[in-house]
């Protein structure tokens, strides 16, 4: 994240008193945004930004981005109309996040509204001061590469834009549904995953907690360069409700069967429990945690609510650094980065391309110069008549050498002549056969 160009954030009041907006954005968004249970997000503000007039509707304060050559009816699938609808419009997107300590914008990549209009929203709402943290589906597969690659492009202009991006790929939730789940059951499914993140960032936000997790710790944690960011949230209830939790994090589709935390730079795990928490839970958890991430900074809050008597949840958000560009590269021509001498040598043949040798020009070497007495006793070698004495059919042409240089053989110079039925074949036909050239 580029954290050098973001405005400093104003420390903002603990607990319920932290003013937090959500705002959906494009059809999935607002979809999402709707189906929030508002009680559990009671002192939250909601938004919805369209470009489809057709969207859904209700009390939630909405703003439609419109332009006369579209007239409402949305951007057709393209990132690029979004995006210009979007910077016509943005001082009244900034309206949105204005007198705001935390912004979640929720959205799905690879349409147009969503890919195009969400990184606007989330530089807009940035330069508020708020903190921005981007909730973000991307597509199954079956809806076609077209709609992958935007949402990849938008997933990397939205990392630029936002404090945090805490993405789920659709298809990898896919993969842990009822194969005969129905069409619309599977995108409920994938969106209360997406719930469940967001559920779990409130929760931290809102809750004091026995071991606090201060605001600042969780915007620097946001901020930092980090490539990817991986979130989680799990709960469980009875007496084995540590046990169970500690069962399904490595489980957890976002967390891509643990390797997230194995490679994280920073983890942040927030225990949420009723009174009855222990301080045996608490230890089991971060030890399994610690565990599984050995070399990341762990970042470790506790809090007690009265309505968790008996269950417990553990929401967990891991960073890991950003691949560079050269390993890439090297990866994309199966060159081995590992050793320091080969990933030299990949970056020298970069910076200084060699060329390859040119092959030499390979040149006949012309004819060597023949007095006429020498002419005429190879040709009466060869056919058993002088020259001289051939009938002349016309007037006499003296037959004379170019002026060329004579080019040594090099390596044939020494080579024997290549006779063929009797005649050498490395003299030039008009000379053998005693042709007089017009």
């Amino acid at each position: 994240m580029n954290s050098e160009t973001t405005p400093q954030t104003p420390t903002p009041p603990a607990g319920k008193n932290l003013r937090v907006k959500i705002i959906g954005v494009g059809t999935a968004g607002s979809a999402m945004v709707d189906q929030l249970n508002r009680e559990e997000f009671a002192t939250a503000g909601f938004a919805l930004v369209n470009t489809d007039s057709s969207g859904p509707s209700g009390p939630t304060k909405q703003i439609l981005l419109d332009t006369t050559p579209v007239r409402g009816l949305g951007t057709g699938g393209d990132p690029e109309r979004g995006r210009k609808m979007a910077e016509e419009s943005f001082e009244k997107l900034k309206t949105l996040a204005a007198d705001t300590e935390v912004v979640f914008l929720v959205a799905g990549l690879g349409g147009g509204a969503g890919s195009g209009a969400l990184p606007v929203l989330a530089r807009a709402a940035r330069e508020t001061g708020a903190l921005v943290v981007a909730f973000v589906t991307l597509p199954f597969d079956c809806e076609g590469n077209r709609r992958q690659q935007q949402a990849q492009h938008a997933l990397d202009q939205l990392k630029l834009a936002c404090d945090g991006v805490l993405c789920l790929p659709n298809q990898k939730a896919f993969q842990l549904l009822d194969a005969k789940m129905s069409f619309l059951d599977t995108f409920r499914a994938t969106t209360g995953l997406l719930t469940e993140g967001m559920r779990g960032v409130w929760r931290l936000l809102m809750h004091r907690g026995m071991i606090q997790i201060h605001f600042e710790e969780l915007c620097a944690l946001l901020r930092e360069r980090h490539g990817e960011s991986y979130f989680a949230t799990v709960e469980a209830a009875g007496a084995t409700r540590t046990a169970d939790v500690i069962a399904k994090i490595p489980t957890h589709p976002l967390l891509d069967g643990g390797k997230a935390l194995e490679g994280a730079a920073s983890v942040l795990v927030s225990i949420l429990g009723g009174p009855d928490l222990s301080m045996a839970d608490v230890n089991q958890v971060m030890a399994d945690v610690n565990a599984r991430c050995p070399k990341a900074r762990v970042i470790m809050g506790a809090a007690v609510d009265d309505n968790f008597q008996d269950r417990l949840a553990v929401t967990l958000i891991a960073t890991r650094p950003r691949q560079p560009e050269t390993a890439k590269g090297a990866a994309a021509k199966n060159i081995d980065t590992e050793t320091p001498e080969t990933a030299a040598a990949f970056g020298a043949e970069l910076l200084h391309p060699t060329e390859a040798e040119r092959p030499r020009t390979r040149m006949v070497p012309p004819a060597p110069a023949l007095t006429l007495e020498q002419r005429d006793e190879i040709i009466s070698k060869q056919t058993g008549k002088s020259g001289r004495a051939r009938k002349q059919t016309g007037p006499r042409m003296r037959q004379t050498t170019l002026p060329l240089d004579i080019v040594n053989k090099g390596r044939f110079d020494k080579s024997e002549p290549t006779i063929h039925k009797g005649e050498d074949l490395d003299l030039p036909t008009y000379v053998r056969r005693g042709i007089s050239l017009n």
